[in-house]
């Protein structure tokens, strides 16, 4: 059974994934229709590639085809430059946001908008807990969280991987889903004190 976080108005709540998945392919079109989503509001950093990675890969390409296919629209909010995400975006062709402020909201419902969606069948995919997800679940969508593809080394961001790893063992402790939990290990293994890819 899949793990849904009931949400609440507690800042632990609203840090709380809905599901957590190894790579943003896991994330079956069919899976989102189940649960009604027909949005995908996303994260690029570290969610759909690398920094280092200007453009989406072959399997980010045919990833979005199948959400496509399947009528699930999507948008890319980022908190990166716009040159960054425009490069990113250039064979897409989706809805995108750049210097984004999340977990701002800002962006996430202008996207919502143009894609003609609402807060019961969008969804928020990214890789932190202190944008993606709280920009998310603080006005009342799902959150889907994914380990970072390969994370900076900056003390600033392993302290700000260090302050996710109490909520992420909270989801642990009530999630029942195997893959869910094994998604997990990232920052259970304190994994983020390192730069492995």
């Amino acid at each position: 059974m899949d793990f849904l976080w009931k949400r609440g108005d507690t800042v632990s709540g609203l840090l709380m994934p809905d599901r957590v998945f190894e790579h943003f392919y896991d994330i079956d079109p069919q899976y989102l229709l189940s649960l009604g989503i027909k949005a995908l509001v996303i994260d690029i950093d570290n969610t759909l590639a690398p920094y280092e990675q200007a453009i989406p890969n072959e399997r980010a390409i045919a990833w979005f085809a199948s959400l496509s296919e399947n009528g699930i629209s999507a948008a890319l909010i980022s908190n990166n430059k716009r040159e960054r995400v425009e490069t990113f975006n250039e064979s897409l062709g989706l809805p995108a946001y750049c210097k984004s402020g999340k977990p701002s909201a800002k962006n996430i419902r202008r996207a919502m908008a143009q894609m003609g969606s609402d807060k019961t069948n969008t969804a928020v995919l990214g890789d932190q807990l202190l944008t993606d997800v709280l920009g998310g679940k603080h006005i009342g969508l799902r959150a889907f969280l994914v380990p970072p593809i390969k994370d900076r080394s900056s003390a600033f961001f392993r302290f700000k991987r260090s302050l996710e790893v109490p909520t992420v063992k909270r989801y642990v402790k009530h999630c029942s889903d195997v893959e869910s939990v094994s998604a997990c290990g990232f920052w259970l293994d304190k994994r983020y004190k390192s730069n492995k890819e």
